[in-house]
């Protein structure tokens, strides 16, 4: 698994495949994907994504061939250094978050506590 160690949030070869595959066949989501930290989950936080034509004055915004990863101030706290990746499995398909600032996270790793 490669990843890109570069930036704020790394993000692997898999994940960044999977962005630049649902973007080109839907020219309609734009070039700009968002991973964000919200409240709730069973530990506490949980992980969201959701590709989003908008960046916003206070956005960290990581540039990759093609397209952008779009990081909020709230979020990037919670997030910096964390690994974005993308897995397919017999639970399905999903992007996952590895994230070592999390002190915990609940069975699914949807959700975390810091």
């Amino acid at each position: 698994m490669e990843e890109n160690f570069d930036k704020s949030l790394n993000i692997t070869e898999s994940a960044l495949s999977r962005i630049e595959k649902v973007m080109s066949s839907n020219g309609d989501l734009g070039s700009k994907f968002r991973v964000y930290v919200t409240g709730g989950g069973c530990s506490g936080f949980q992980y969201g994504f959701k590709f989003d034509p908008d960046v916003a004055f206070d956005d960290d915004v990581i540039e990759f061939k093609g397209f952008s990863v779009l990081l909020d101030s709230m979020s990037y706290p919670y997030l910096y250094g964390s690994t974005l990746d993308f897995v397919e499995d017999l639970s399905g398909s999903k992007f996952v978050i590895n994230n070592p600032n999390a002190k915990t996270t609940c069975g699914c790793g949807e959700s975390f506590t810091i």
